[in-house]
């Protein structure tokens, strides 16, 4: 069921009308948990039964290690979770990536080997939702929750339907409080939540599928040599793209928990006007980048080691990273040119010392703008479907295509270029503030129109109801 659908709009429409009817808050979380599983059944009603599976066995385990209090015991509880939620997100994800490199490295020595394909299908969301349900076993075992005794809630946490299959990656320990007691119904936090969620289908259906969508994938999908404008362009649609998509979602998910009286984090915060690449990823997937921060940087020691154990730390987290959004190589190079760049930037700042010089307006327009250029260079291996795509791509960007071809015509070219500069613009603008805070401070006029101009032009150009692309990882 997708945010841009007809269905969707029913279903909402129906779960929020009977959720603020009801008066008992416990029917009003059953509801929300029967709402969830219908919202995922949807695609695949048996993965519905992998998604409680996950979730009963970390509550379970959960109890075990709140009752426990030998160390030892509680680390043999929370290697059974990880083990268990990372071994079904590696079979359903991973597991024919690993026969086929596997059959690789035997055929380097000789023997063939022809391994079994596994015709699985991939459960929509696995990977966030797995990494809900983790997120509380590792709170507790590192005391900073403890365990629920309500399945039922738990349940809800990780099943809750707006974050449920694209993020933002909720903790349980940020959603489960807000099981406590129920949420009074509030007119002012119920149209922020309908505006955020038109906000983010206008970046969806509008910005992402209907002006640069086609533009990325013509030149992804251009089996020739390009020209390196043509190149250049395309990468850009994709950059905007992958952003209005991405972000629309998580918008949306933020406006419709809001409706339902729940509140997520944000999940961006104008990544494109970031100054380095540490600045980058405070602002782009900030539950990505929080999680594996937290549950794996620095459990792997951080900064604390010096800068060469923190430099070898961030490209083994961003290696991870890149594996986790999908199964093939070209994740693996996106990821750890990303490492790349957060080392390189950390090993400057051992050589430079920071000072006022810094903090100039026309130098962190310059490093912001390498940032961009940079991002846009790896989202080449994120976005290219094998590395002969990719070599092309980078091959045209740099003009070593004598003969290159120009495939975007004069107005996609144009279009492109204006979206970019707008959303480009429209970072800087907002890089210190945030959406809540601009809105107030514009008059009740201007949001009334701005929001009827998204809703027509939401109208005007729903079309294939495309799936987000964050629904593949």
């Amino acid at each position: 069921m997708l945010f841009n659908s007809l269905t969707f709009v029913v279903f909402f429409a129906v779960v929020v009308s009977a959720y603020w009817t009801m008066r008992s808050w416990e029917a009003r979380k059953n509801l929300l948990l029967v709402a969830s599983y219908l919202f995922y059944g949807a695609w695949n009603p048996p993965f519905a039964a992998l998604l409680f599976a996950t979730t009963a066995l970390d509550f379970y385990l959960g109890r075990k290690m709140g009752k426990e209090k030998r160390p030892d015991a509680r680390k043999v509880w929370l290697v059974v979770s990880v083990a268990v939620n990372l071994s079904m997100l590696g079979f359903f994800k991973y597991g024919n990536f690993l026969l086929e490199n596997f059959q690789w490295v035997l055929a380097r020595g000789g023997i063939m080997y022809k391994p079994p394909h596994l015709d699985v299908f991939l459960p929509i969301g696995i990977s966030f939702y797995t990494f809900h349900s983790l997120s509380y076993t590792l709170d507790i075992y590192r005391g900073v929750m403890q365990p629920t005794r309500s399945l039922r809630d738990f349940t809800l946490a990780v099943s809750f339907f707006p974050q449920l299959v694209a993020g933002p990656i909720v903790r349980a320990g940020d959603f489960l409080p807000q099981l406590d007691a129920p949420p009074k119904p509030q007119k002012g936090r119920f149209l922020w939540g309908l505006l955020l969620m038109t906000l983010g289908l206008f970046e969806k259906v509008v910005l992402a599928d209907t002006m640069l969508s086609g533009s990325a994938d013509r030149v992804f999908g251009h089996a020739g040599p390009l020209v390196a404008i043509d190149s250049w362009l395309g990468v850009m649609a994709f950059a905007g793209q992958i952003f209005f998509d991405f972000a629309g979602y998580s918008i949306c998910a933020i406006g419709a928990a809001l409706c339902l009286g729940f509140h997520l984090k944000d999940n961006f915060r104008f990544p494109y006007a970031a100054v380095g690449f540490s600045d980058f990823w405070r602002r782009w997937h900030i539950s990505l980048s929080t999680f594996l921060r937290d549950y794996l940087y620095i459990p792997l020691g951080g900064n604390r080691r010096g800068a060469a154990r923190a430099m070898i730390n961030l490209i083994i987290v961003m290696f991870i990273g890149g594996l986790w959004h999908g199964a093939a190589w070209t994740f693996v190079v996106w990821g750890l040119l990303h490492g790349s760049y957060l080392a390189i930037e950390r090993l400057l700042k051992v050589f430079v010392k920071p000072g006022a010089w810094l903090e100039s307006f026309g130098l962190q327009l310059l490093i912001s703008a390498v940032t961009y250029a940079a991002v846009c260079f790896a989202w080449v291996f994120f976005r290219a479907s094998d590395f002969n795509v990719a070599t092309r791509l980078l091959t045209g960007m740099f003009g070593g295509h004598a003969n290159g071809e120009a495939i975007l015509s004069t107005r996609e070219m144009l279009q492109v270029a204006i979206v970019t500069a707008c959303m480009l613009a429209a970072h800087w603008a907002l890089r210190e503030t945030s959406i809540e805070v601009a809105v107030a401070r514009l008059p009740r006029w201007a949001v009334t129109c701005a929001w009827a101009f998204m809703a027509g032009a939401i109208i005007l150009t729903q079309g294939n109801s495309n799936a987000f692309i964050y629904f593949q990882f």
